[in-house]
């Protein structure tokens, strides 16, 4: 038998036709979040390496339960350092969630450390992406390159200086618009105060005009709704402890409010 090197494609298919995908952060470094959003039918999950507490190896078993479970599982990355892409790429991850990516040099400097043709991804045959080993050369790089997904984080403002140059670099394959980091470099009252909004326009704008999807982070149906107004087509909602604590909290409120007040 002959394991195919991972990931599939299908999910930077999907991307890139804009369909409607939904996903969530991971911030707990365990399979088990992973394994039961996949069985619920998430599109993917983000290894959240930048904010969380993942090792190498926790990155491993989280996207093993991507591959397992039938999800898409992506990592954005604590570093954009070539060396450190290529990792989690080996790891298998259906793609990475670069943050941080300010100039259109940053964005060709990752989107070639993801390619092997025309980039500059180096190759073993060994790892999980490879099949272990199964596979052939030439056949492996051509599928690791149609499949695995860049997504540049948009979330400096001196990014919005050179938008239209960073969408327009081949080997993005969408725009990730950080609204928390923009509120917070621009001084900002609120995630949707007017000058976060014209940002978020500005990178819709150059998203369309390079003919490249756009993924956002979401609190809830209105604000996705509103995004996707903008353009927006992928669509992460909260994290594996968010949920945690917003079920936890409903249910404390529940079973708690049954206790009799105290005379």
């Amino acid at each position: 038998m002959t394991i195919p090197p991972a990931p599939d494609g299908s999910f930077r298919k999907r991307l890139a036709a804009r369909e409607h995908l939904v996903g969530t952060f991971l911030k707990t470094p365990t399979l088990h979040a992973t394994e039961i959003l996949g069985a619920l039918g998430f599109d993917f999950v983000v290894v959240d390496e930048e904010h969380a507490p993942f090792d190498r190896a926790a990155i491993d078993v989280a996207l093993f339960a991507a591959r397992a479970s039938g999800t898409a599982g992506l990592v954005r990355v604590a570093s954009a350092e070539p060396s450190h892409l290529l990792s989690v790429l080996d790891l298998g991850a259906t793609g990475v969630l670069v943050p941080h990516v300010a100039s259109a040099d940053m964005a060709r400097a990752a989107a070639a450390a993801c390619r092997y043709r025309g980039g500059r991804r180096g190759y073993s045959g060994s790892p999980r992406s490879a099949g272990y080993g199964a596979g052939k050369m030439w056949a492996t790089i051509d599928a690791c390159d149609a499949a695995v997904t860049m997504i540049a984080q948009i979330e400096d403002p001196e990014a919005l200086d050179e938008i239209d140059a960073i969408a327009a670099v081949e080997g993005i394959d969408a725009l990730f618009i950080g609204r928390g980091d923009l509120t917070c470099a621009m001084g900002a009252a609120k995630n949707d105060a007017p000058e976060v909004r014209d940002a978020v326009d500005r990178i819709a704008a150059a998203a369309q005009k390079a003919g490249k999807p756009v993924a956002v982070f979401v609190g809830g149906l209105p604000e996705a709704t509103w995004l996707k107004d903008r353009g927006a087509s992928a669509f992460v909602v909260s994290s594996d402890q968010g949920f945690l604590r917003n079920a936890a909290a409903k249910a404390l409120a529940e079973i708690g409010g049954l206790a009799t007040p105290a005379v």
